[in-house]
């Protein structure tokens, strides 16, 4: 049987190279029999954390938007694939603010262990060395779960510039491999 694989795409530029990387994750995950799901956070409504730890007592977000809908669809996917464009060397905000807001995910038994990270960058592949420095922050918190790939897209910047580049047979690839 499958695995439930929860694909993440946090550009909210239409036609972005991010979103490119999390299809083509998505789609070798789903060659591979897995059941799949590829969410967008555009068009998504993402409130901030509040900081009020009242997730660690509730076992969810109080606040209720798309935000503790997507931490809800984490908690219970085996693998966890962000896509994000590397903004200033690091993982794009909204993608920051997800990770912020699945907090109530430390207190609850998630199912996912292998986490896996695809990056767009304008810049070489090491412009995203922030970004898996971010993530690997979040799942540092998370005892169960590693980071199990990265895929970096360097050298991509204008939407759809990243037709043909190798990082989509990578991540298609890494997709087949959960």
């Amino acid at each position: 049987m499958g695995k439930k694989v929860l694909v993440i795409s946090t550009s909210l530029r239409r036609q972005s190279n991010s979103d490119a990387l999390a299809q083509a994750f998505a789609d070798g995950a789903r060659q591979a029999g897995n059941e799949v799901e590829l969410i967008s956070l555009a068009g998504k409504t993402l409130a901030f954390c509040r900081g009020c730890l009242t997730c660690q007592t509730a076992k969810r977000c109080v606040i209720r938007d798309d935000g503790d809908v997507i931490a809800r669809k984490m908690l219970t996917a085996d693998v966890l694939a962000f896509a994000t464009p590397v903004y200033y060397y690091g993982i794009s905000g909204q993608m920051k603010t997800l990770l912020d807001r699945a907090n109530p995910l430390y207190f609850l038994d998630y199912a996912f262990r292998d986490v896996y990270l695809l990056t767009a960058s304008a810049e070489g592949p090491e412009a995203a060395d922030g970004a898996v420095s971010a993530l690997n922050g979040w799942i540092a918190c998370l005892e169960k779960a590693r980071l199990a790939g990265v895929i970096r897209a360097g050298g991509v910047n204008d939407p759809g510039e990243i037709a043909g580049h190798p990082a989509l047979q990578e991540a298609a690839e890494a997709g087949r491999n959960v």
